[in-house]
């Protein structure tokens, strides 16, 4: 069974949150650089290991690689008024939009100690999502053709996003992940086009069930599931400050 450290970053700039992961992913990739040039009866005890992150930004709207800018509806003074930052970033997907009352995680894994299978792993990280809110009787789908967990995701005019999702994949090393919409003021998503479709709306835990969550509570819960889908063991990694 694989060991994942966790380490909640709590409230945390979003560029601050990503030099985190770009960091750990700089130090899985080293230490799989030396191990591919050492032979088997050199090699030293060098190992990857595995990170879960949990966290919420301030008010920011994130574009991926292969989004498009025309998705985010407001101009720079808009956005100055609605303090909200802006990041082009190198995950997969569209735009979308982190702030408080979200639980956004980063799982920082080496699939090669998992599996070498990416459709696998955003089908897992989905799963995470459909176990943990299932908690609060909502049933969470997949919609065809798209990422994330959806409400209703039969049913094309009611069907609605409570978590969306985008991953960096580089030699199985992963970086980014998920955002699930627990207390979410969701007029921020007004000005963008969420995940680059036009025709689905967004929704929260809060307003599904029309009652405040805790959030500490939805994030033990999201532990609970990751660990039973990964197969893992998650250990807190209270001895080391990932922000610093």
């Amino acid at each position: 069974m694989n060991t994942i450290y966790y380490q909640d970053l709590n409230l945390i700039e979003y560029g601050k949150a990503w030099e985190v992961q770009e960091t750990l992913m700089k130090q899985a990739l080293d230490i799989k650089a030396v191990r591919h040039h050492q032979s088997e009866s050199s090699a030293t005890n060098l190992y990857t290991t595995n990170h879960l992150l949990f966290c919420s930004h301030p008010h920011v709207y994130t574009l991926g690689k292969s989004g498009h800018m025309e998705n985010l509806l407001v101009n720079d003074n808009r956005l100055k008024e609605l303090n909200v930052s802006f990041y082009k970033t190198n995950r997969g997907g569209d735009i979308t939009y982190h702030g408080p009352g979200q639980i956004v995680g980063y799982p920082v894994l080496d699939l090669e100690l998992f599996f070498t299978d990416l459709g696998r792993y955003m089908r897992s990280l989905e799963e995470v999502i459909i176990r943990t809110i299932s908690h609060y009787g909502i049933k969470g789908g997949r919609l065809p053709g798209a990422t994330g967990v959806w409400l209703d995701a039969d049913d094309p005019l009611r069907a609605r996003k409570i978590c969306a999702m985008g991953v960096r994949c580089s030699r199985w090393i992963t970086i980014h992940g998920f955002a699930l919409n627990v207390n979410t003021d969701l007029r921020y998503f007004d000005y963008i086009v969420p995940c680059g479709i036009t025709d689905k709306s967004v929704t929260s835990l809060e307003k599904e069930t029309g009652n405040k969550i805790n959030e500490e509570e939805v994030k033990a819960l999201l532990k609970q599931e990751f660990a039973s889908v990964f197969e893992a063991n998650i250990v807190t990694n209270a001895e080391r400050d990932l922000t610093t």
